[in-house]
C-alpha cells in the first residue's frame, strides 16, 4: 500500500498549492486535501473534504483513510484572513490541538510535518547574527503569528514525546513571497512609501512561495524529524528592498507604530501593523545548515532574487537579482 498524506488548510495559497503539488507526486498515492472553506483554486488530483480541524470530523478521516502522514499547513499567518486576531489565534492554536489529538489516536500515522514561522525567534537588539534551532527568542513574541507559532510547535513537540512511533518534523521558515501571496510582510512591502524606523534598518531572510512548496514536499517525503530552519541564502535590509522596489522611505520614530498603522489606515494604506515595528528595526536572520544536510534541500533563489522577483519593476528585476553573491 503506497502513502497517504492529509493537507489542511487548502483554501489558502501554501496548502492548496501543496495539496495540488503532491497529487502529482508518483511516490503517493492519494492526497486528502482539508478545510472549513472550498478552494477557489485547483488541488489537482487531491480529494477535497469539507472539515474543521477543530471538530472530531477530521480524526474520522485519518482514520478511516488510514492516513500515513498529516502535512500541517493551517496555521494562519495574518488576522486579515479569518476575520480578525481572535478567530486567527483560536484556528492556529485550537485547531492545531484538536488536530494533534486526532493524529494521538490514529494508529495508521507515520509522519507528521508542520510549517511554523521564523516569527518565533521574534526580533530585539539581543538577537544574534543568525539563529539556529537550537536557539530560542531573546525577547519572545507578544502576540500574532509570532505567539501562535511558538503556541503550536510546543504543542506538537508535546505530540512527539507522546507518539514515539511518529516521524516529526517542524519547518520553521522565513517570510515567504511570491507574485500574489498576501501576507504583513507582502502587504508592507507594496505600499507606494515605506514608513521605516528612524535610525534603524532591519534585515530581512526571505524565501520565494516555489522553494516553500518544495520544501515541503521534500519534507513530507522525507524521514527527518526535529525543527528545521528554512530560507533562502543572502539577506536584505529594509532600505535596500526599498531600493530595489524603487520605493519612496519615510523615516519614522519607531516608539510612533501604533500611530503610523491609523494614519495609514485613514489614508487608504492598509500594508502597516504597529506590531511590525520590531521587526523593522532589528529584523532577523536564521542558519540553515540542517536545511542543507539533514533535509537535503537547497533553495533555488536567494533573499534578494526572491525579493526583486516579486516586488522590483519588471525592467530592473533581472539586474537587481544579480546585485549579490550567493552564500
Amino acid at each position: 500500500m503506497g502513502r497517504i498524506v492529509l493537507v489542511t488548510g487548502v483554501s489558502r495559497r501554501i496548502g492548496g498549492r501543496t495539496a495540488e503539488l503532491l497529487s502529482r507526486d508518483p511516490e503517493i498515492d492519494k492526497v486528502i486535501a482539508v478545510d472549513a472553506v472550498p478552494p477557489s483554486h485547483s488541488l489537482g488530483r487531491a480529494q477535497f473534504v469539507r472539515a474543521d480541524i477543530r471538530n472530531p470530523m477530521v480524526g474520522k478521516v485519518i482514520s478511516h483513510e488510514g492516513v500515513d502522514t498529516v502535512l500541517h499547513l493551517g496555521v494562519i499567518i495574518t488576522p486579515k484572513q479569518v476575520g480578525g486576531r481572535t478567530s486567527q489565534k483560536e484556528i492556529n492554536v485550537i485547531g492545531t490541538m484538536q488536530l494533534l489529538a486526532a493524529c494521538q489516536r490514529a494508529e495508521s500515522l507515520k509522519r507528521f510535518v508542520v510549517k511554523s514561522s521564523s516569527a518565533v525567534y521574534g526580533s530585539s537588539p539581543r538577537d544574534p547574527a543568525m539563529f539556529t534551532e537550537e536557539q530560542q527568542a531573546r525577547r519572545s513574541p507578544t502576540g500574532g503569528t509570532g505567539k501562535d507559532s511558538a503556541e503550536v510547535e510546543n504543542y506538537v513537540r508535546g505530540f512527539a514525546r507522546r507518539r514515539p512511533d511518529v516521524s516529526v518534523c517542524t519547518l520553521r521558515m522565513a517570510n515567504v513571497v511570491g507574485r500574489g501571496f498576501r501576507s504583513q510582510l507582502s502587504d508592507y512591502l507594496s505600499m507606494p512609501v515605506m514608513p521605516v524606523p528612524l535610525g534603524f534598518d532591519g534585515r530581512m531572510q526571505l524565501l520565494h512561495l516555489d522553494d516553500a512548496l518544495s520544501a515541503l514536499r521534500t519534507a513530507t517525503l522525507s524521514d527527518v524529524s526535529g525543527t528545521v530552519n528554512v530560507a533562502a541564502d543572502g539577506l536584505l535590509t529594509v532600505r535596500m528592498a526599498a531600493r530595489i522596489a524603487g520605493k519612496p522611505v519615510v523615516p519614522i520614530v519607531p516608539q510612533a507604530g501604533g500611530l503610523v498603522q491609523q494614519v495609514t489606515r485613514r489614508i487608504g494604506l492598509k500594508g502597516f501593523e504597529a506590531s511590525e515595528m520590531d521587526f523593522l528595526c532589528y529584523g532577523r536572520g536564521m542558519e540553515t545548515t540542517r536545511m542543507r544536510t539533514e533535509l537535503g534541500f537547497e533553495p533555488a533563489m536567494t533573499t534578494r532574487e526572491a525579493f526583486a522577483d516579486v516586488f522590483a519593476p519588471a525592467s530592473r528585476r533581472a539586474a537587481a537579482a544579480a546585485g549579490v553573491r550567493r552564500g
